[in-house]
């Protein structure tokens, strides 16, 4: 029997709904996902495997014009992603940009997609949020370019729809044995997720500039046979006057942003854990090579 396998990259620009496409179709939620653009920041894979295919997903940052060495380092991990990939699934939000054009207009888009000469299939999501005729002229526009294998309208958080995109999928990947044990959901272990979870909480929690100045480490992780796990995390700030805002008054915030956080890990994980936040400054971390490397945003 013929055994499809390949690397599905799915790009697009920052919040068009990749995440919550890639957890749609697992059935999983690998990807953190927040109303907030951004909140991606490395590739992250998720693997699908059924008795006759594997279909390994990389969900990547959102596409952008970069300011600062952080997002040039998530356009590196868009790059790796678009040169690992047999297939790009290119998203595009419906809501905001309806024909498509501003997404395949884009000179940093164009860029990227030059790299590869994968097949690709679009989505236009957010198609519940976008006027349906515009919708329909934008399909026929599109299919006629004869540019996409396939394209498909959906709605990723509604799930609408997404049951078209795996049998695409399949048909364009190639016949190549399975990369990775059928059981197996990621390349990530717990303490990235863990970490991303309560990034995602943060994002979820604090306003303006907040979000984006912070980086979650995971300082201990302890498993303990009929008790409790342990974790101990430490929140990276940029400055000294965004540090007790992540505390707040009396340890309110961080107490709240410690009882969501704790929530959805043990949701995750499946078992009961005891988590300790603090919070540290590391000035301008987001434009410091060694930091970045650190904190894990490297590609090679």
């Amino acid at each position: 029997m013929d055994h499809r396998c390949g690397y599905v990259a799915i790009i697009g620009k920052p919040n068009a709904g990749k995440s919550t496409l890639m957890n749609a179709i697992l059935g999983e939620k690998l990807s953190i996902t927040t109303s907030k653009p951004q909140t991606t920041r490395k590739r992250v894979m998720g693997i699908l495997s059924d008795a006759v295919s594997q279909v390994i997903f990389l969900d990547t940052p959102g596409i952008l014009n970069p300011e600062y060495l952080l997002q040039n380092r998530m356009l590196e991990f868009i790059e790796l992603s678009i040169l690992d990939a047999d297939l790009l699934l290119l998203i595009v939000d419906a809501a905001d940009d309806p024909t498509a054009e501003k997404f395949l207009n884009d000179p940093v888009v164009q860029d990227l997609l030059n790299k590869s000469e994968a097949g690709r299939i679009l989505l236009l999501n957010k198609i519940d949020l976008a006027p349906q005729a515009k919708i329909q002229e934008a399909l026929n526009n599109l299919s006629a370019q004869e540019k996409f294998l396939e394209v498909i309208p959906v709605s990723a958080l509604n799930k609408f729809n997404i049951e078209r995109i795996l049998p695409s999928l399949l048909e364009n990947l190639p016949i190549h044995p399975k990369f990775f044990p059928d059981d197996q959901l990621s390349d990530e272990n717990e303490r990235f997720f863990v970490s991303e979870i309560i990034r995602e909480k943060v994002f979820e929690l604090f306003q303006d500039e907040i979000p984006y100045s912070t980086e979650v480490i995971i300082e201990d992780f302890k498993e303990q046979e009929n008790r409790k796990d342990v974790i101990t995390a430490t929140i990276i700030v940029e400055r000294e006057s965004q540090k007790p805002i992540i505390i707040g008054k009396s340890g309110s915030a961080i107490k709240k942003l410690g009882e969501k956080s704790r929530a959805s890990i043990e949701e995750f994980l499946g078992r009961g854990v005891f988590l300790e936040l603090r919070v540290k400054v590391k000035e301008k971390w987001r434009s410091d090579p060694k930091m970045l490397k650190y904190f894990g945003y490297k590609t090679e």
